[in-house]
């Protein structure tokens, strides 16, 4: 608090005045400020877990949103349905599919790497597919929470699709191509990859590098329900 600042003034200009918000019932609502592109990447854990955030956040008020996953493997301590799947499966509003679910690319798990790059090339139809139900819908309105992909969706997440790209089952101009088509009211967001996908930095409106200081998966941890999975 500034020296020129009283407490009652501080409470003045607090979101709420300072009382805690109360929930209220999701009602479908349209967002007046969206329309950017962000890319989440880096070797951190929680690239995946923000997005899910800023889609629980825009569903929460009461935006359509919908994520597709291109990639998500794991290893055998991870549950082929996962505690996301089952949250959002519960939440009005937000929608999810995913592709090429078992296994990583170029790490010898049993997966083949063809699956992998067919699976990979499948994801970036299908998001193609979802840009251009987002561009035929009318996202300055609120779309029905309960209604399919196919009448659009305000929020666009495309999971794992900057791994698709680093491990070469897509292009870059590929990802440049799906920035290049989003309409102008959608929000699309990205994520994935290790590697700094420097060919987003003219593209993106937000990058975001997710950087691992120390992870327990070095000493020995394997995937925990509720916090990988």
């Amino acid at each position: 608090m500034s020296d020129d600042q009283s407490p009652d003034s501080v409470v003045e200009n607090t979101p709420g005045q300072g009382r805690t918000p109360e929930p209220e019932r999701i009602e479908p609502a349209a967002p007046e400020e969206f329309g950017l592109a962000q890319v989440w990447w880096g070797d951190g854990k929680g690239k995946t877990t923000a997005t899910l955030g800023m889609g629980l956040r825009a569903a929460g008020h009461g935006y359509r949103v919908h994520m597709l996953q291109f990639m998500k493997g794991g290893a055998s301590s991870v549950d082929a349905v996962r505690g996301e799947y089952n949250a959002i499966a519960a939440l009005p509003g937000m929608s999810y599919e995913n592709l090429g679910h078992y296994g990583w690319h170029g790490m010898a798990d049993g997966s083949e790497d063809a699956d992998h790059e067919a699976e990979a090339q499948a994801g970036l139809e299908r998001a193609h597919e979802l840009l251009e139900a987002a561009a035929a819908a009318d996202l300055s309105a609120p779309i029905d929470l309960e209604a399919d992909p196919e009448a659009g969706m305000h929020m666009l997440i495309l999971d794992e699709v900057l791994y698709a790209a680093d491990r070469g089952l897509i292009g870059e101009d590929d990802v440049h191509d799906l920035i290049d088509a989003k309409p102008d009211d959608l929000e699309l967001v990205l994520s994935g990859s290790h590697a700094e996908p420097a060919y987003l930095e003219d593209r993106a409106d937000l990058i975001t590098n997710v950087r691992k200081v120390k992870h327990p998966i070095e000493g020995g941890q394997r995937a925990r329900r509720g916090t990988e999975f």
